[in-house]
Formats: C-alpha cells, sequence, structure tokens
C-alpha cells in the first residue's frame, strides 16, 4: 500500500495562531480540592489589581466571574506574551489573598488551567451570556446581575 503524498503540508500552529493575533482566551481555574474561598471581595479587589497593572502592559483580562470554587475569564494577550505565565502569576496574586483559615492545607490551586481559544465564528458576547449565568445555575443568586462577584476589568471587542 502506497503512502498518500500530499501537495502542501498542513498548517503549523504558528500559522493558525495568526489569525487570531492578539488572541482571545476563556480562561477557567479552579481551587484545591473544589474549596469554596473565593467569592469574596479581597479576592476581587486583588484580580482587578492584577488586572489593571497588566493592562498597562498589553495583557488584558476582560470579563470575569468568580465563583466560590473557581474563576472564569477572558484573557487577550500580546503574541509573544504566555497564558501559562499570565494564569501562574494571576494565582500567586490572587492566592495572597486567602487566610490561611479557609484553605485544607497549604494547597490553593488546582494544578493547571483551562483554556479555550475564542475563534471568529464563536461569539464572546453569547459565551460571556453563558459563564455570567453560573451564579445562578449554582443556586447562588436568582438574578445573574445580582452576583457582586464579577465584572470587566478591560473592554475586549468580540473575534
Amino acid at each position: 500500500m502506497k503512502t498518500p503524498v500530499y501537495k502542501k503540508t498542513p498548517p503549523r500552529l504558528s500559522h493558525v495562531w495568526q489569525k487570531y493575533n492578539p488572541p482571545l482566551y476563556f480562561v477557567t481555574f479552579n481551587t484545591w480540592q473544589r474549596q469554596t474561598f473565593l467569592a469574596n471581595e479581597r479576592i476581587q479587589h486583588a484580580l482587578v489589581r492584577y488586572g489593571e497593572k497588566n493592562a498597562d502592559e498589553g495583557r488584558a483580562i476582560g470579563r470575569y466571574v468568580i465563583m466560590p470554587d473557581h474563576v472564569h475569564l477572558f484573557v487577550r494577550l500580546p503574541s509573544d506574551a504566555r497564558l501559562s505565565e499570565f494564569v501562574r502569576l494571576l494565582k500567586q496574586c490572587l492566592g495572597r489573598s486567602v487566610p490561611r483559615e479557609a484553605r485544607l492545607g497549604s494547597r490553593i490551586w488546582q494544578p493547571g488551567f483551562f483554556d479555550h481559544l475564542m475563534r471568529r465564528s464563536e461569539s464572546y458576547a453569547e459565551k460571556w451570556g453563558y459563564v455570567r449565568e453560573n451564579p445562578v445555575r449554582a443556586g447562588l443568586v436568582e438574578y445573574a446581575d445580582d452576583w457582586p462577584y464579577q465584572g470587566e476589568i478591560v473592554r475586549i471587542s468580540g473575534v
């Protein structure tokens, strides 16, 4: 059996990423063992402060929702920035705002994070509509607008 010959090589990842420059990510990360200590003013203040500081460097946190045990946010980074480093430093920043008595041992965060590159066919507004309803689906509030731990740090235009 002959191996098929392709006239064109498949696009490399860098070629694919160029279509989304600068890329817009939807990011979620969780607390260790789904501990419920995030939904409070200290954490929200730390997230906003981190977002504002990074906005000066061209790294934007758009809309976000802080749930008791996880965070959802939209992030737009310059092409030379690494999302893993951005999230690592954000976790570090938020971790400093978690009181010791709220932690289960020394761990704060579940390793890693979930990220999704928003593509042109997807709508930032539609994804946000789904995400902002999380507190309602979790039974924390009756209406999404009543959840105090959500907002927008930098206005990011959709893809």
